[in-house]
């Protein structure tokens, strides 16, 4: 990485080799904590018109706490949020939701599981239930990130995580709890189970990069169908750094000749370039927003502006 500073004191990030060259817009989102820095860019992504931001955080920073909050099947926007939380430095929305308007992935708020992944889904072309490890991003206390595949069933207080590669194996009937599931699925003797103990984490997927390696785990993971993975659309993701940064990016999208999104590909990409060891796609679309000190970002895509989610993560002042 390096960075150039202009005579007119302009800060701009660049990567080696990146695609687009990141400005620093810090003076437009102050007050911010330590390290905390926001970037933006308007560089096309090949050859298509693009806005998008990233924050990058310090893990270890003692002046922030990385929190999660969640709705009991209702949704509120990420404006709500930022309210109701005493106005944190950081919101940005996270996991994807059901009809019923409940999380459909994990959520650990304060070491505590609050809301479960999709255990299993019936799949009416095959004929049989899938069980579901989707991916996740969790922050323990010390500061350490990880993104993994997560299981979680009602009868545990604990997610439990894969570490080489999400769970693919599908069953007759519907199958919530982790002893059904070692019962019906092969290979876990060779990438056991394990228990993720984590004080915040939030939930979507697909992965986008593990191990420094660009890997999109979106049919392992059951998320998009037919040709939407090379849809270009508003993304959220999260990712980490090797030497302790957390990066959250949000891509503008749907608003042609402005800014017309990206795919899963090309939003793995950028992550890499910003460093990202490993990093995992959030609910995007419509429920694309991140606000710093309840400031948008990106504009949100939906005609009425910010979409009501069930989830989101948030960086507070300590």
């Amino acid at each position: 990485m390096k960075y150039l500073l202009l005579c007119s004191g302009i800060l701009f990030f660049q990567l080696v080799n990146a695609q687009v060259k990141w400005l620093n817009v810090d003076s437009l989102y102050q007050p911010l904590a330590g390290g905390v820095h926001v970037f933006r860019t308007s560089d096309p992504v090949e050859g298509k018109p693009n806005i998008a931001f990233f924050v990058r955080i310090p893990l270890k920073d003692k002046s922030v706490v990385f929190d999660a909050d969640t709705t009991h099947r209702r949704r509120i926007t990420p404006s709500a949020y930022y309210e109701r939380n005493n106005y944190p430095l950081l919101v940005v929305n996270c996991t994807f939701f059901l009809q019923d308007n409940s999380n459909a992935n994990v959520v650990v708020d304060k070491g505590k599981l609050v809301s479960f992944n999709i255990p299993s889904f019936y799949s009416r072309s095959d004929s049989v239930y899938f069980y579901t490890t989707r991916s996740a991003l969790g922050i323990d206390r010390k500061g350490n990130a990880d993104v993994a595949w997560i299981f979680t069933g009602p009868e545990r207080e604990k997610p439990f995580y894969l570490e080489y590669t999400p769970l693919v194996c599908s069953g007759k009937k519907v199958s919530t709890t982790l002893r059904e599931v070692r019962k019906n699925c092969s290979g876990l003797a060779d990438n056991p189970l394990k228990k993720w103990r984590m004080a915040t984490a939030v939930g979507g997927g697909p992965t986008l990069i593990s191990n420094g390696v660009i890997r999109i785990t979106n049919e392992e993971e059951k998320m998009f169908t037919g040709r939407a993975i090379n849809d270009r659309h508003p993304r959220t993701a999260m990712g980490y750094t090797k030497d302790g940064y957390l990066i959250i990016l949000v891509v503008q999208g749907r608003f042609p000749g402005i800014a017309e999104g990206v795919t899963l590909g090309q939003e793995a990409r950028i992550l890499q370039e910003l460093g990202c060891y490993e990093a995992l796609n959030l609910d995007g679309g419509g429920s694309s927003c991140m606000l710093i000190n309840g400031k948008e970002t990106i504009t949100p895509c939906d005609k009425t502006g910010q979409r009501p989610v069930p989830a989101v993560f948030m960086v507070k002042r300590r």
